[in-house]
């Protein structure tokens, strides 16, 4: 008999008399403290402040954070522990709404209406299992990844039954530590022994960052044929289509995803983002505008949504000016950007040249040169540079404005800071031919390279030349500044140097304008800590 008496419990549902009855069935089963809230925004400020034990969570809140929305932000925000049991009710029976909760994988799902007796069974197997599992979750909640493995063999040895749990958890830690070549071991001993959803899906995944792009493709197809409702795969699927280079079939992958699962922000994202590559812009428009109505009430919500559907809207209107009810939605929608993310320049220029673009469409040529202005000025202001893609994204609109001169510049940013990647000089070459920025980099890239053989191969003090030949030639270059500094960093960590430490600090400030959305800004912050620190 489970001891109930000293757990806390929350139950967060809308309806008063739901919320009365549930609390009454836990007072029976000698529940001594439940609280319960109406909103979903009620229930994270209450546990900003307490750690439950249980969560009855119900998923349809009408206005507001639905369930799936709360339990997302808990996790990011770190305000449950691993131990808390969160069970997701509801008395929605359609296949969106129900995918919706499965998909964010709360403890459990428990359909109304129920009664004690079924809430208590379903209690008691949920608590019996979290105490199993225990040592896991505790080093889970310490972000031990190492313990969390150790755990996994004590708990498989005791509790057999929940053998296929700790795998999961080992996978996840063995990922969290790097570890990809016992993950992928794991993984495909786990697939052969027994296909898991999850496991196909880590599969299939880890075999995509790894380039094995056939193999993930044949692991995703087979995987569907016997989970075919299982929208995570189609994504994968997408994933891979769209890494070979076939955005029209990823395409048609993620909308066979969203017929199952309509309510996932990142997928409506995601086949906003294809459908406007492929031209598409109808799919665009609707993709786009239930990904930023999806936003309204998530922590996932992302400004790339509105400027997606902006700009699907405009160019569903080809060489025409759009009609005046998507001029209307065009501009309430960067509004809602402008006032949301208002302090964040690169998209204030980037909302900017979009409404620009519209009001010439529609003749205002008087507004459009105003925010044409607006933006350059900020361009010249901007601390932090653009990723890539939106440096290429910027360039374009500017030159579409005729702003020659300011979409060259950029370029030339972007072909200095990411030159040393051949698909981002591909890109760069399809929107100009100027020598001075599509070779200026070469000599530099291949210093580097030398440097980098140099490197793993441990001879150190002759890759720094080569890396500081490099940067000098290039300094805002990202990887050739890491590079150097790493460099630097090692020979500082063997002795101590105030110049040495000074030149490595004035390698990082030279990219300090990198975007925190690059893949190497992780580094670069570590480097900056370890080198401060020294």
């Amino acid at each position: 008999m489970i001891d109930y008496s000293k757990k806390r419990f929350l139950v967060v549902d809308d309806f008063s008399e739901f919320r009365t009855s549930v609390i009454g069935m836990l007072r029976l089963m000698a529940v001594r403290q439940a609280d319960s809230a109406p909103r979903g925004e009620d229930a994270i400020a209450m546990c900003r402040n307490t750690q439950y034990d249980v969560i009855l969570h119900d998923y349809n809140l009408g206005a507001g954070k639905n369930g799936q929305q709360v339990l997302e932000e808990l996790h990011h925000l770190k305000l449950i522990s691993p131990h808390c049991i969160f069970v997701m009710c509801t008395a929605e029976s359609s296949q969106a709404m129900v995918m919706s909760a499965l998909e964010c994988e709360p403890d459990a799902y428990l359909t109304k209406p129920f009664n004690r007796a079924s809430l208590q069974q379903r209690l008691d197997k949920l608590v019996e299992r979290k105490t199993a599992l225990k040592p896991i979750l505790d080093a889970l909640a310490k972000q031990d990844h190492r313990a969390v493995l150790a755990a996994c063999e004590k708990v498989t040895l005791e509790h057999k039954r929940f053998a296929p749990q700790c795998l999961r958890y080992q996978a996840n830690a063995l990922k969290a530590l790097g570890q990809r070549a016992e993950l992928e071991k794991l993984l495909q001993a786990q697939v052969t022994d027994r296909p898991m959803p999850w496991a196909l899906i880590a599969l299939g995944n880890l075999w995509l960052e790894q380039g094995k792009l056939e193999q993930a493709l044949e692991l995703f197809r087979s995987a569907i044929s016997q989970f075919p409702m299982l929208p995570a795969l189609f994504d994968g699927l997408a994933a891979v289509m769209a890494a070979m280079g076939e955005p029209k079939q990823a395409q048609e992958y993620i909308e066979q995803g969203i017929k199952i699962s309509p309510n996932s922000l990142q997928r409506q994202q995601s086949l906003g983002k294809l459908a406007k590559a492929n031209g598409d812009f109808d799919n665009a428009v609707r993709a786009y505008r239930q990904a930023v109505d999806l936003g309204q009430n998530s922590q996932f919500r992302d400004p790339e949504s509105h400027l997606g559907l902006a700009a699907s809207l405009n160019e569903q209107a080809g060489d025409q000016a759009p009609n005046p009810r998507a001029v209307l939605e065009i501009r309430k929608t960067l509004g809602d950007l402008g006032k949301s993310w208002k302090g964040d320049a690169n998209l204030q220029v980037r909302a900017q040249l979009m409404e620009a673009s519209t009001l010439i469409k529609t003749g205002d040529q008087r507004e459009a040169d105003k925010l044409i202005q607006q933006a350059s000025t900020q361009l010249g202001e901007l601390d932090t540079f653009f990723s890539a893609e939106v440096a290429l994204e910027v360039a374009g609109q500017l030159k579409a404005l005729g702003q020659e001169e300011q979409a060259s510049g950029i370029l030339h940013t972007c072909a200095e800071m990411y030159g040393d990647d051949a698909k981002v000089m591909q890109s760069i070459a399809e929107q100009t031919d100027d020598p001075a920025i599509l070779n200026g980099g070469k000599a530099a890239q291949e210093l580097n390279r030398q440097g980098i053989r140099l490197y793993q191969q441990k001879q150190f003090a002759e890759a720094l030349p080569l890396f500081r030949e490099a940067q000098a030639m290039q300094p805002r270059n990202i990887s050739f500044a890491l590079n150097t500094a790493q460099s630097l960093l090692r020979m500082l960590l063997g002795q101590p140097d105030p110049e040495l430490k000074a030149q490595c600090l004035e390698c990082l400030d030279q990219v300090r304008s990198m975007p925190a959305s690059d893949a190497r800004y992780e580094r670069y912050q570590k480097l900056c800590n370890t080198v401060t620190g020294l």
